[in-house]
């Protein structure tokens, strides 16, 4: 193997390997393997949609600052911006 390959950034060892093969030859909770959520979890009862939009550099970076500063993800700012601007 090369060092190349990572998950994520980091690198994949032999015995990361030798580890996945070992919990593939025990064999998988298939009921608890279904039980996980796919996507994300919805933000209400009705469906939302994934909207593009550009933004300049100067922008995404505003965006960015405050939503580390408040704790908070890109979206919930923007979510909050749009809110205030209908209020």
């Amino acid at each position: 193997m090369t060092e190349r390959e990572t998950i994520n950034g980091t690198p994949i060892t032999e015995e990361q390997i030798a580890a996945w093969a070992d919990e593939a030859e025990t064999g998988y909770d298939v009921a608890a393997m279904k039980k996980r959520g796919r996507g994300r979890p919805g933000r209400g009862a009705e469906p939302s949609q994934v909207v593009a939009l550009r933004l300049t550099l100067a922008e995404i970076s505003a965006i960015d600052e405050r939503a580390v500063r408040e704790g908070k993800s890109r979206s919930e700012v923007i979510r909050e911006a749009l809110h205030l601007s209908t209020a």
